[in-house]
């Protein structure tokens, strides 16, 4: 497996150097070894990195280019990423314990992200409004200046190029605070920014705490835009800090997603497909399928086929091409998920696979937990309606579809959806009136940069990706050019 260099240095303000904030450990999660050693942001790191941005993003080679001329930029940034692929998803997966097939997805995703806007920058149009009097009107986007974009530990290299690109591509510098336990991917992204030719200072790299590097960001009276992806309280906090300055923030946030099988579905793909909703990436992800929704009258037929199926994935390091199920990001949030499933079980939760961390003792060293599915649980449970973030599955029965609509939206949440059915009416009836931003059917967990992603209710603000992101990171001016000769009226 090839790896980048394992960075020990932070780009802040156009040059890498120590961090001025604490020491900072980053760890392999299938082994517990520790992959590198260096220093968080600081505030003043945060606020060196802010400045220098206003004054780079306001620069005329860079605030006066052309849109060809910076989408350049974003295509050479994209081939570097592709011509590094195997050493950024061995840096990834070392990183955070996902395997080697997932991050290689997540880095072709990442280079495909900054070529996309690369193209939708080329072609983007400045609109010519409809004439009301003797003058000519336009709208024109012009750059916020400095964004602050804040990413998950989930899924780092996909996340950040969804944030740097649009921004970029608007003509912003960026601010970019990864995940504190999963920072090397990004910096060694920032490393090919660079090689890139972008001016200096134009991207910053701030890890750390976010409490201290995520706050000091959103709070800088230099950043005019936040795009946040985490965790809904944290979500919440950033929202009011944005709010205080009147700032546009987007937030994508938590999730607690139904996937749901119909009387008609083809039981083999849909029990596959929940599975790899359920617990590909361990489960770490937003929209997750955690709440599977079963017809009462197949109910013990198919919940035996999705057991069967759990049993078999095969539990391992990342760097096996045989492993399904990677370690947890983190021990300490192996064992919350150990502790929730624990919940459940009081709760009164069948266990029926799972519900463990594994026996084996070569898998001893690092933060694994098994697939695990629960039934025996009403949607009203903790289990059913807090989001867990790891491999674990609640199996629901329905009797009926309204009844399955009111569990289904039954949350705080509204991110995403899974459907299986052959009935495309159905499918239909049932996806517009599930409260999601994203919904598929007889399929789960495919994305597209192209599409809009956005969640409902507690699941985010705002809108992340789609040809418009460029757009979401502008302000909007509005320009009347005067084409009657005469002085105006009054003036007569």
């Amino acid at each position: 497996m090839k790896t980048l260099p394992i960075p020990d240095e932070i780009p802040v303000a156009g040059r890498w150097r120590r961090g001025r904030g604490a020491p900072l450990e980053s760890i392999d999660p299938a082994s517990g070894e520790v992959v590198a050693k260096l220093t968080a942001a600081s505030p003043e790191d945060v606020d060196e990195a802010a400045r220098a941005g206003a004054i780079a993003a306001a620069e005329p080679s860079w605030r006066d280019l052309l849109p060809h001329e910076r989408a350049r930029y974003l295509t050479r940034i994209g081939d570097l990423v592709d011509q590094h692929a195997d050493e950024l998803a061995g840096l990834q997966t070392r990183n955070t314990g996902k395997t080697l097939a997932e991050t290689r997805a997540l880095v072709r995703s990442a280079a495909g992200t900054f070529r996309f806007y690369a193209a939708a920058l080329e072609t983007t149009e400045t609109p010519l409004t409809p004439q009301r009097g003797p003058y000519l009107t336009m709208s024109v986007a012009e750059p916020i200046g400095v964004v602050g974009a804040i990413t998950p530990w989930n899924s780092p290299i996909a996340s950040d190029a969804q944030k740097i690109a649009p921004a970029l591509a608007a003509g912003n510098a960026v601010l970019l605070k990864p995940a504190e336990a999963t920072p090397l991917v990004s910096l060694a992204l920032a490393r090919l920014v660079g090689e890139a030719g972008l001016p200096p200072a134009l991207l910053s790299v701030l890890p750390g705490k976010g409490s201290v590097v995520g706050d000091a960001i959103v709070r800088h009276p230099a950043v005019g835009k936040v795009s946040f992806t985490g965790g809904t309280s944290t979500g919440r906090t950033v929202g009011r800090l944005a709010a205080d300055k009147f700032m546009p923030l987007t937030s994508e946030l938590g999730g607690k997603s139904p996937t749901i099988v119909c009387d008609d579905a083809d039981l083999e793909q849909a029990a596959a497909g929940i599975l790899f909703g359920i617990f590909s990436s361990s489960g770490q992800s937003c929209i997750a399928g955690s709440r599977i929704f079963v017809p009462e009258a197949i109910y013990g037929e198919f919940v035996e086929r999705l057991v069967a199926g759990a049993q078999r994935l095969r539990v391992g390091p990342g760097t096996d091409p045989a492993s399904q199920v990677g370690p947890l990001v983190t021990f300490a949030h192996r064992d919350r998920v150990a502790a929730m499933v624990d919940r459940a079980r009081e709760e009164g939760a069948n266990v029926l696979c799972g519900g463990r961390i594994p026996d084996d003792p070569e898998l001893a060293g690092g933060a694994y937990y098994l697939p695990t599915l629960l039934d025996g649980l009403g949607n009203d449970a903790r289990t059913c309606q807090e989001e867990i973030f790891g491999p674990v599955g609640v199996v629901l029965p329905y009797r009926d579809e309204d009844e399955l609509i009111a569990q289904a939206n039954d949350t705080v949440y509204g991110l995403a959806c899974g459907i299986w059915t052959r009935d495309y009416r159905r499918a239909w009836r049932v996806a517009r009136r599930i409260d999601a931003g994203t919904v598929w059917i007889n399929t789960y967990k495919q994305f597209s940069i192209a599409t809009p992603f956005s969640g409902m209710k507690a699941s985010g603000v705002g809108t992340d990706k789609g040809r418009d992101a460029i757009l979401r990171h502008t302000r909007q001016k509005s320009l009347y050019w005067g084409l009657d000769e005469a002085p105006l009226p009054w003036a007569r």
